[in-house]
């Protein structure tokens, strides 16, 4: 089992940079083999994946909408993941939210997710 904290978020100007970061305490299983995920969900709209990664960091997806801004990287001695978000736009506001995923796939889909933080916010005014 996995129990997820996300922070990092906040309000910050088209065009700034926000660093988020989600620490996770795993019991039974080391963190090291979970992928990790990072989501988003807007008011109104789906929760949709922005980025994952591997358990070792040797392979990542990125959205198309962030391919360019954003970066997802793991310290699995810190047990933590972290979503580099530069060039924010207003359309990334949302609900930011990092998953857990005991498979060894990079999945996009939600529902493959097994374990979820409850959050942080971000909103990038214009």
């Amino acid at each position: 089992q996995v129990q997820l904290v996300e922070s990092g978020g906040g309000l910050v100007q088209a065009g700034g940079s926000l660093r988020l970061s989600c620490a996770a305490s795993a019991s039974g299983r080391a963190f090291s083999s979970y992928v990790m995920g990072w989501f988003r969900q807007a008011p109104g709209k789906e929760r949709e994946v922005v980025a994952s990664i591997s358990w070792n960091g040797g392979r990542t997806y990125l959205a198309a909408s962030v391919k360019g801004r954003f970066t997802i990287s793991r310290h699995n001695a810190k047990n933590t993941v972290y979503l580099q978000m530069n060039s924010l736009k207003p359309e990334d506001t949302a609900v930011y939210f990092c998953a857990a995923d005991e498979t060894n796939v990079l999945n996009t889909a939600p529902d493959k997710y097994d374990y979820w933080g409850q959050g942080t916010q971000v909103i990038v005014s214009s």
